[in-house]
């Protein structure tokens, strides 16, 4: 029991780290449900995040660990409401 509490915890775990706009790593990441050069949309353990950007590319992902690492220009951090309110994918990216 200890053991699954503390691995409970370790992946519950949420940080962000931007470096110069220009590195950014996430912990805590459960999913990453679309990507390109201006946009990365994942389902992190503090709610769903939008970043946005220019020359985006996504240099690490575990996971397994929760681990995303991206760099290009990050221009915006945006944590969504919840994934059922404001509509679809579209209606999040356009909205």
């Amino acid at each position: 029991m200890a053991y699954e509490a503390e691995r409970f915890r370790g992946a519950a775990a949420h940080t962000l780290t931007l470096e110069e706009r220009e590195r950014l790593c996430i912990t805590g990441v459960e999913e990453v449900e679309s990507f390109d050069e201006n946009t990365i949309v994942m389902v992190t353990v503090a709610g769903t995040l939008v970043v946005r950007g220019s020359g985006l590319h996504i240099e690490q992902l575990s996971l397994e660990g929760g681990q995303l690492q991206v760099e290009g220009q990050v221009e915006s951090l945006n944590y969504e409401e919840d994934r059922g309110s404001r509509g679809g994918l579209l209606a999040r990216l356009f909205g």
